[in-house]
């Protein structure tokens, strides 16, 4: 069975390999951005606090994402260039120290949900209802995250040896336990913020419970095998050249959803839910493209470590032109219906302060109208961009990425928010495209660079 997943990421034609290693993956990711609107919906249902709450917690949630992400990236790049040099024990061994690497990150968090949920929630608010249920929320998500760093390691592994249909069923059974049980345990059981993150944790934990079996029985050349397991430090340090700087260029997120947060809550807290909702609605087009590039590195790690330059270049352009058709369904989509989609999330406030900003700065639809048809202009743009960088994670250039990610989010996205919310509200949903613009330009030329030195050598080093 590995043989012939060899030969498919080696030989298959790339209009056809593509879509049969990335639709598996993309559909699983666009079910589980199909679950953070459906979960958001809910909370927003039992209370306009609750949705706030929500939306305060999630940077932090996201930095968690962020570290399990990242260095699954870094653990999804290694295997698959031991792959590509068939050198399956040495991509095991990748295997084994990856999970032992998400397990310390799982520790990591499980700190920080003890001590530091608190203490971040209250930095943005006095509301004691709003930091009860956010700090609540964020301590049941980040201790219980064993389920969701031991899921991506699984997820990796298998999309790792192109196995993406198994990839996609494990991440489909971890959403859709997750939306079956978030009214249940929100309303029927009246836990609020508790029951969504509950749903959370036992969806997550089903995943990683669904990916383990399905690798030990269909991964032959990746089975997880416990005897004489040792951490090789030779091989983490491979996993985090490319996993630390994805993960990095994720985590800088994180300091966006906190600046951002703070920056809009000095005009009214509606405006701060507009970029929440906004971060889960977009997540319904940009996680397919995710999806997508998830797939391409195993393709082009894979190929990358067969010396094949041609195929590498066939699977930048195949997928640029599915991540482009994505990118342009979603910004019609976001210019079309801005009123319905931020509407679905807007239950009304009752406080007073709320009211008297809904007054001056405008209501929650309002506002999340004109900022979803401003975002949405550097769609095609980012389309463009994540493909790109995709390839520096795939041929261990994972600092590259790093550097785009940094000038988008925080050398020039913050600083052109700042200065914009000088002049109106509305004004500062145009950083986004200003530093998506900025972002792509410097990814160009740093693919220029990777080309040289690394893409083009190839073909004298194959003959």
């Amino acid at each position: 069975m590995q043989q012939e997943r060899s030969r498919m990421l080696g030989e298959m034609p790339m209009k056809k390999l593509v879509p049969t290693i990335a639709v598996p993956i993309m559909i699983s990711m666009l079910v589980q951005a199909l679950y953070n609107i459906v979960d958001s919906y809910f909370v927003a249902q039992y209370s306009a606090t609750a949705l706030s709450a929500v939306n305060l917690a999630y940077p932090l949630q996201m930095l968690m994402i962020a570290l399990s992400t990242g260095m699954g990236t870094g653990v999804n790049s290694v295997i698959s260039r031991r792959l590509g040099e068939k050198n399956g024990p040495e991509a095991r061994r990748a295997a084994m120290n990856g999970l032992f690497v998400e397990g310390c990150g799982w520790l990591l968090f499980v700190v920080v949900g003890l001590f530091v949920s608190r203490p971040f929630i209250a930095a943005f608010t006095d509301d004691a209802q709003l930091i009860a249920e956010g700090s609540d929320y964020l301590t049941i998500v980040c201790t219980c995250s064993v389920g969701l760093f031991g899921a991506i390691t699984m997820e990796r592994m298998l999309q790792a040896s192109g196995n993406t249909m198994a990839s996609m069923i494990t991440q489909l059974a971890g959403a859709l336990v997750n939306i079956a049980l978030d009214p249940v345990f929100i309303f029927v059981f009246d836990m609020g913020v508790v029951g969504a993150a509950v749903a959370t944790v036992i969806g997550q934990i089903a995943s990683f419970l669904l990916g383990f079996v399905l690798n030990q029985k269909f991964n032959a050349e990746l089975r997880l095998r416990w005897d004489h397991f040792r951490p090789d430090l030779r091989i983490i340090r491979s996993i985090f050249v490319v996993g630390f700087p994805a993960t990095v260029a994720q985590a800088i997120s994180f300091v966006l959803n906190v600046a951002m947060n703070a920056l809009l809550m000095g005009f009214s807290t509606a405006a701060m839910n507009v970029l929440g909702v906004y971060f889960k609605l977009q997540s319904f087009i940009f996680m397919p493209v995710f999806g997508l590039t998830n797939g391409m590195v195993p393709i082009v790690g894979y190929n990358y470590g067969a010396r094949s330059r041609k195929r590498v270049y066939e699977c930048v352009k195949v997928s640029l032109a599915w991540a482009m058709t994505i990118m342009f369904l979603g910004m019609v989509l976001f210019l079309a219906a801005p009123e319905f989609l931020m509407g679905l999330f807007d239950k009304g406030s009752e406080a007073a302060a709320d009211l008297a900003d809904e007054a001056k700065f405008g209501s929650m639809v309002q506002i999340g109208s004109v900022a979803l048809r401003v975002i949405s202009s550097h769609f095609l743009l980012a389309a463009a961009g994540i493909t790109l960088s995709t390839v520096f994670q795939a041929v261990g250039k994972g600092n590259y990425s790093l550097i785009m990610s940094l000038c988008r989010q925080i050398v020039v996205l913050l600083p052109a928010a700042w200065l914009l919310s000088k002049i109106s509200l509305n004004a500062v949903w145009w950083a986004f495209l200003i530093a998506e613009a900025a972002s792509l330009t410097i990814c160009l030329i740093l693919f220029v660079r990777c080309d040289r030195k690394l893409l083009r050598p190839l073909d004298a080093q194959n003959s």
